[in-house]
């Protein structure tokens, strides 16, 4: 039987997903395909339950990660720690959730020679944003500010953070005093604009950066690091990392367990990535 997997979001048209997959698919020699369906929240129940047993697996993007969290009979930890998914794996059982966004982002930290982190920042209190903080918890937080334009906003965050064992406390992003730290992640939508002496003021106290939006590069955020002479990277190496994990669990339903070949995958993967 064909094996059939896609990516679901509203927009859709834009996602680098199925080029990543289908490289790694050729490479792996499976005869597997992976498409694209442009599907929202209120379409999402039905597009789920119309799938046959060819379907192993989606790829969840905005705005369907709580919702495949919602539909899933089983979850991963991060998947529950975080209230959303954005892997979905077929099983006789039903449903499988997996969260692979934080794992992307503690591969590509790690990928850039950043492995811990005691002290860091996240600006951005969005959707993202707690993905950035189960990926910190991983790499060894002990402290994580967030730096949102609501601080009110980083409730959530505070919770996860009890959850987590870490001290979370949330500041305006304009704040005038920024306690220095190891890194930063930025969870900012594409396209968000941040006043350069804000810029400045984050990059001048905020370590390495990693600004997780792709497709928007530079960022007002990267070129603050850039006038200080800081690491930054965007987003590209947390998408690649997180859709090599979604394969991990499309294969094995393990997340944990490397793909044959892994290496010439990523790589083949990353070339997809960047369109060579």
């Amino acid at each position: 039987m064909p094996v059939a997997l896609e990516v679901w979001g509203d927009p859709i048209e834009h996602s680098l997903s199925p080029a990543m997959h289908t490289a790694a698919y050729a490479l792996l020699g499976w005869e597997w395909t992976y498409g694209r369906r442009r599907v929202d929240e209120a379409s999402f129940p039905a597009e789920l339950a119309s799938l046959g047993s060819e379907y192993r697996g989606l790829s969840l993007t905005m705005p369907l990660k709580h919702a495949a969290f919602a539909a899933a009979e089983k979850r991963d930890a991060r998947a529950t720690l975080t209230g959303a998914a954005n892997t979905l794996v077929q099983t006789s059982a039903g449903w499988q959730a997996f969260h692979t966004d934080a794992g992307g982002i503690v591969a590509a930290w790690a990928e850039a020679g950043v492995v811990a982190a005691e002290r860091a920042r996240i600006v951005g209190a969005g959707a993202t944003a707690s993905a950035a903080l189960v990926a910190l918890a991983e790499m060894g937080a002990q402290q994580v500010q967030v730096a949102a334009r609501r601080p009110d906003a980083a409730a959530a965050l505070r919770d996860l953070g009890a959850r987590l064992n870490l001290d979370v406390d949330a500041v305006p992003l304009d704040a005038a005093h920024l306690p220095p730290v190891d890194v930063t992640i930025a969870t900012l939508p594409g396209g968000a604009t941040v006043d350069e002496s804000v810029a400045d003021r984050l990059a001048a106290a905020g370590g390495a950066l990693m600004d997780v939006v792709y497709g928007h590069w530079p960022t007002d955020l990267s070129r603050a690091w850039d006038r200080t002479g800081a690491p930054a990277q965007g987003g590209a190496g947390m998408l690649l990392h997180q859709a090599v994990l979604q394969i991990r669990a499309f294969a094995s339903g393990d997340v944990d367990e490397p793909l044959p070949r892994e290496d010439a995958v990523v790589a083949v993967m990353r070339r997809a990535l960047v369109g060579d």
